[in-house]
Parts: C-alpha cells; sequence; structure tokens
C-alpha cells in the first residue's frame, strides 16, 4: 500500500515537472518568433503615450486616494467574514462614486474643478480616519446613528487614536503625499462641459444599478435566516459591519446617511401589525409563579452595575468584599451582557429597567428612546407597590440623557455627582464618593419606606494608564505621603518607576469598585437596612476597552467568539444559602426575574427575557450579528460553531425563536407599541 502511495506521488512530481518545462519552452519560443518582442514593445510605448495625450495617467493619480481608502477601510476590517473583499458589488458601487466624483470635477472649470476634488477628498479622509479609529477600538464600522454619542466618546478619544493601528496613520500620510502631487499634476485648463457630466451621471446610474443586482434578490418572506442575505442586508442597513461589507466605503457613506437623517418614517405593514397583536393578543395573561416568588417580597433592592467588571476580575484577591458576598448569593454561572448598537453601559441600563434593548434590525441609540412609552418598566410597576425609587452615578443628567431617560422610566430622581457642583478636581470619578458624598449617603440610606436604589459605578473605566485618569489618582492616593513633598516632575517619575501595567490599573480601580461595596454594606448596617435589603449586582459589559485582547485571553476569556460577553451576575440578601444556576441568562432576564422574586404581577408578554426560574424558561443569548447561544449549542451563520451535533429540526426550531424574539424586540420600539395598546 506504501509502495502504491510513493509510487502516485512520484508520478504526479512528474507530470508537473513536465508541465513545468512545456511551459518555459513554450514562453522561450514565443519570444524567439521575429518581431514579437519589437511589437510589444511598440504596443507599451503606444499604450504609454496614449495614456499620457489623454491625461490618463492624471486621472489615475487622482482616482489613486480613493482606491486606497476604500481599499484600506475594508481590510483593517479583516475580521469581518461576511462577504469576502472581492466580490463584485462593493468594488463597482465604489467605482461608480470615484467616476462620479473625478467626472464632475475634470468638466468643470478648473478652479471650481480643485475645490470640488478637495472637498470630496478632504471629507472622506476624515470619515478614513473615523471608520478605522473607531473600528479598531470598537470592532464595528462607525454609523452616523452614533453621532449623538459623539459627546459621551469625547472623553476617550485622545486614548483610541493611541491604540490605534500604526498602519491607519502610515496611510494617512500616504494619501496626503498623494493628494499633494495629485494637486500639481491637476489639468491646468478645464472648462464646463454638460454632455460628459451627463455620460458620467449615467455611467454612475449603471454600475450602481449592477452593483444591486450583484447583491441578489430580497427574500420574499422575511425567515430567521434573512440577515444571510446580502441584499436583505443591504435593504435594512442595520449592521454596520455587514453593510460596510457589501456596500465598500463610498455607498456604506452615502446610505447611511440617508437611512438616519433623509429617510422618512414607516408605518407599520400588515405583517408588522399582525405579528404584533399576536404577540400581545391576551393583555390579561398573568405569569406562573414558582417556588421562588416573593422570596424578597417587602424587601429594599439595590441594584449595582459595575462599569468594566469582567468575570475574570471577580475574584478573591482582587475585589474581596465582593467576592465575599457570593457566599450568600444566587450566582447566575452563564451570564453574558451584550449590548446592541452604541453605549454599552446605558444599553445594560436600558435593558434592565425596561425589558428591551436596542434595536438589531435598524440604527438607533437606547437613550434616544426617552420620549416612548414604558407603562411595565421596573420603576413605573414598583412606586405602584409604594418604593421610592432613584438612581445613583458620578456623571451628570444630561450624559446619556439621563435624567430625561429615567424620568421617563418612572424613577423619582437621578442623581449625579457631577451635578452637585461640589467638586472641583475629578475625584467624583471614585466609586468611593458614591458613598462618602454626604447628599449621596442620605439619599441612599435616609429613606422613609421601602426603597430601590440603582447604583452605577465608574471607576474601572479606561484609560487604564498610570499617567492618567482613575488609575493615576488612584496611586497618588496609595502614595499621598511619599508625594507630598515632591514636584510635579519628581511625582511622575516616580509614579512611572513604579511600572504599573494596563492589567495592574484594571486591577487597582476594580479594587476601588469593591471598596466602595465595602461602604455600601457598611452603610446598611450603620443604617439598620442591611437584614432586610437585597442586592442585584452585575457587570455592564465585559472588558472590550483593554488595548490588548491578548489580555482577555490570558485570563480564560473566549476571544473569538461572542461567548467573550461572559460577565458576573448574582442576587446577593443576608443569610441566603449559595446556590449556583447553570441556565444561560443576559440583562433582559433581570427585570422579569426580578418581578417575580418581588412578587409583583406582570405579564409576560410585556418583555423580551423571561424569568429565570420559570419552569418553560428557554434559555438563550442573541448578540448582534444574530449569533446565539443556549447553554450548549453556539450557533453563527446560521451553524453551529461549537462542534457540537445537533438534530437539524432543533437547529430550526431555535434560529426561528430568535428571530422572534428579534422581530418583537425591534417592532415594539420602532412603533412605540406600548403607547398603543396602553390607549
Amino acid at each position: 500500500m506504501i509502495v502504491k502511495i510513493k509510487d502516485s506521488v512520484n508520478i504526479k512530481r512528474k507530470k508537473v515537472k513536465k508541465g513545468f518545462s512545456r511551459f518555459k519552452d513554450e514562453f522561450k519560443s514565443f519570444f524567439k518568433e521575429k518581431g514579437k518582442v519589437k511589437k510589444i514593445k511598440k504596443w507599451i510605448i503606444g499604450l504609454w503615450k496614449y495614456c499620457l495625450k489623454k491625461n490618463i495617467f492624471n486621472v489615475l493619480l487622482l482616482a489613486l486616494p480613493f482606491i486606497i481608502m476604500d481599499l484600506a477601510t475594508r481590510i483593517f476590517g479583516f475580521d469581518v467574514s461576511f462577504y469576502s473583499l472581492f466580490k463584485i458589488s462593493p468594488r463597482l458601487f465604489s467605482l461608480s462614486y470615484i467616476i462620479l466624483m473625478l467626472g464632475i470635477s475634470l468638466n468643470i472649470k478648473n478652479k471650481y474643478g480643485k475645490i470640488l476634488y478637495s472637498g470630496c477628498f478632504f471629507i472622506f479622509f476624515v470619515l478614513y480616519l473615523v471608520q478605522s479609529v473607531y473600528y479598531g477600538t470598537m470592532h464595528n464600522y462607525f454609523s452616523f446613528s452614533l453621532m449623538a454619542l459623539a459627546g459621551e466618546g469625547s472623553d476617550y478619544f485622545l486614548d483610541a487614536l493611541k491604540n490605534t493601528n500604526i498602519f491607519v496613520y502610515i496611510i494617512a500620510i500616504i494619501l496626503i503625499t498623494i493628494y499633494i502631487f495629485a494637486m500639481k499634476k491637476y489639468p491646468k485648463k478645464t472648462s464646463y462641459n454638460k454632455k460628459r457630466i451627463i455620460k458620467v451621471s449615467i455611467v454612475f446610474i449603471i454600475l450602481h444599478v449592477l452593483s444591486k443586482i450583484f447583491l441578489g434578490s430580497a427574500n420574499v418572506e422575511l425567515t430567521w435566516d434573512t440577515w444571510k442575505n446580502p441584499r436583505n442586508v443591504y435593504n435594512n442597513f442595520n449592521d454596520s459591519n455587514k453593510c460596510f461589507s457589501i456596500s465598500g466605503f463610498y455607498e456604506y457613506t452615502f446610505r447611511d446617511f440617508y437611512i438616519n437623517y433623509l429617510k422618512g418614517e414607516e408605518k407599520k405593514s400588515d405583517t408588522e401589525n399582525n405579528f404584533l397583536s399576536e404577540v400581545f393578543s391576551d393583555q390579561n395573561d398573568s405569569y406562573s409563579k414558582n417556588k421562588y416568588t416573593g422570596k424578597f417580597k417587602g424587601k429594599n433592592v439595590i441594584f449595582l452595575q459595575l462599569e468594566g467588571i469582567d468575570d475574570w476580575i471577580l475574584t478573591k484577591d482582587i475585589m474581596p468584599n465582593t467576592y465575599k458576598l457570593l457566599d450568600n448569593a444566587i450566582n447566575f454561572k452563564k451570564h453574558y451582557s451584550f449590548y446592541t448598537g452604541g453605549g454599552s453601559t446605558f444599553n445594560s441600563e436600558f435593558m434592565v429597567n425596561v425589558g428591551y434593548t436596542t434595536p438589531f434590525t435598524y440604527p438607533m441609540n437606547a437613550y434616544t428612546l426617552n420620549k416612548s412609552d414604558f407603562p411595565y418598566s421596573m420603576a413605573n410597576l414598583m412606586k405602584q407597590n409604594d418604593y421610592g425609587i432613584k438612581a445613583f452615578h458620578m456623571n451628570t443628567r444630561e450624559y446619556y440623557s439621563r435624567g430625561i431617560n429615567y424620568s421617563n422610566w418612572g424613577y423619582d430622581n437621578y442623581l449625579g455627582l457631577k451635578d452637585l457642583g461640589e467638586y472641583t478636581d475629578s475625584s467624583y470619578q471614585l466609586d468611593r464618593e458614591l458613598v462618602l458624598n454626604q447628599t449621596f449617603y442620605d439619599e441612599m440610606f435616609k429613606n422613609t419606606g421601602k426603597f430601590i436604589n440603582y447604583i452605577i459605578s465608574y471607576s474601572n473605566h479606561l484609560p487604564f494608564d498610570a499617567s492618567k485618569g482613575v488609575c493615576n489618582q488612584l496611586l497618588k492616593k496609595d502614595y499621598e505621603k511619599k508625594l507630598a513633598d515632591m514636584e510635579d516632575d519628581e511625582q511622575k517619575e516616580f509614579l512611572e518607576n513604579l511600572n504599573y501595567t494596563e492589567v495592574d490599573c484594571i486591577k487597582r480601580q476594580a479594587k476601588e469598585t469593591d471598596d466602595m461595596i465595602g461602604l455600601l454594606l457598611k452603610g446598611l448596617k450603620d443604617n439598620g437596612l442591611y437584614n432586610n435589603t437585597v442586592i442585584f449586582l452585575y457587570g455592564d459589559h465585559y472588558l472590550y476597552t483593554v488595548s490588548d485582547k491578548e489580555i482577555l485571553k490570558e485570563h480564560g476569556k473566549d476571544i473569538d467568539t461572542n461567548l467573550i460577553n461572559h460577565t458576573p451576575l448574582f442576587i446577593w440578601s443576608a443569610g441566603m444559602k449559595k446556590e449556583e444556576v447553570n441556565k444561560v441568562t443576559t440583562p433582559l432576564n433581570i427585570l422579569p426575574t426580578f418581578l417575580n422574586l418581588m412578587d409583583v404581577n406582570y405579564n409576560e408578554k410585556w418583555y423580551l427575557g423571561k424569568d429565570v426560574f420559570a419552569k418553560d424558561y428557554k434559555p438563550i443569548a442573541i448578540f448582534p450579528d444574530m449569533s446565539w447561544y443556549d447553554g450548549t449549542y453556539y450557533v453563527e451563520d446560521g451553524e453551529v460553531k461549537n462542534n457540537k451535533k445537533i438534530n437539524h429540526d432543533l437547529l430550526e426550531e431555535k434560529n426561528s425563536y430568535v428571530d422572534y424574539l428579534v422581530k418583537k424586540n425591534d417592532l415594539v420600539l420602532k412603533y412605540n407599541y406600548f403607547k398603543e395598546i396602553t390607549n
């Protein structure tokens, strides 16, 4: 058998050698024929002269920056595997826009042509930088729907620039260089030529139409795998990564702008209306009670949403106060704090408070829904049960429009440390101030009657750098006595010599959050509230803000799939027995689970998630790209990716369930459906 294999391999090798030799002989014989070389040289020289005469090289030079920007933005997003870089549609889209821009610029008067060309270049040059930097930080392409978040992200802009791939800046320098050279070579005499502009416009339209044709046809029936169809992705234009892949740089920019600013409001179709009517057909349904119903009825409640507290950070060494709470807690071992849209921290607040998430299938930020009706929000229901409800954070009421949103959800008050006007430095960023500040302390612990406090921490936020931010503040406090007699330069040198790494800062900043939790527990004890309070504690998102994802991998995170979103969630109450729940959960499950534990009557259909302790609970975590995980199967692109075998019918059933949840979520928010059914 082995001899036969060797013989077969040798035969194949001989065939390859023979084929290569034949090609070499034919190549040599071609150039030996009289006149062939001369004819080729003459053809090349003729083509060169023709290109020079017709200014084709100059036109190509003018087009080159736009070609590079299109290819570079796609290459920097190489890990978006939805649509190949070599597919024809995105290339035709980009070609059509380049032809249009150059065709108009070169067929109007020279002065105006230069202005138009330069304007197009600098607009797209800025967008090239925005897309490249944003993708490098968030692993998502930028959308105009995120413009409302610009103020919220400005504080971390410099850190994003610092951590951006160096090739982004190298290409930026190359682009500027080519632009300067192209301006020198720009045709000196151009005039208005209406006929050419019309021809260029016709070519643009033809290429644009062809680009859409090559995307294929949209699905007539909207099924769970609709998102896999490129034409459906283009029509919906909701997933920035997929949309960029199928459209290219220029079509993505113009269509994204149109969708967000120019497209009119849509009315419910008959299909959508029928779907929603069926979902909410019976408004009198109640939830199914179980052995956990009313477990915490009548108790005070604290929701502790912890900024950047990832699963690998919650350890006995890093966060001893928090870790100790697990001895008297229900610990949800498979919790995933995914987020859709922008503003991951606020998206967690939105899910916990109203039971829905930012839309999957169209662009919208959670905090822009502040005019929508949420009569069944956590606060609105608990106020009916005689609870006073307040939110506490370090930032202002304007940040994420929290003041408006929390009021819209039914809160009595939203308090921000910055709004107090008491801080002359940045110490309000330290989580300890959430409890040490006298105003906050009184609002938290000096209540008359039952209360719910929603506390949002901040300290474990980027930058994780010893020279600035929270880490710098904490190190200065840690070494306050040593630094007291030092000049600024000496202090800087001392802190640099501590050699604090990014991970060291993460741990130190997480300890600050843990210290705040210690102060919170002390406050409960000092005010006689310890034994009658329950705490829901969870991380808002995994630590995606680290500059190097390998750090996460080293600490046991699955960085290759959406399972990277695994975060802590547990419910603590004094004297409660330790318990572990191994069902998959997300922030969408927190509100219905909370209502059951508090024995508050509600309709299961009001929310997207379900009480974790319900007998018919279906564990599922749906991620923004429509991949999902149910604790056994991780499904991406409609296929199981974690080497688990699944029955085809079961897979279809689960995919359909995911489709149902996504439709329900997005249509309820899109049409403010609760206003319609409660009026």
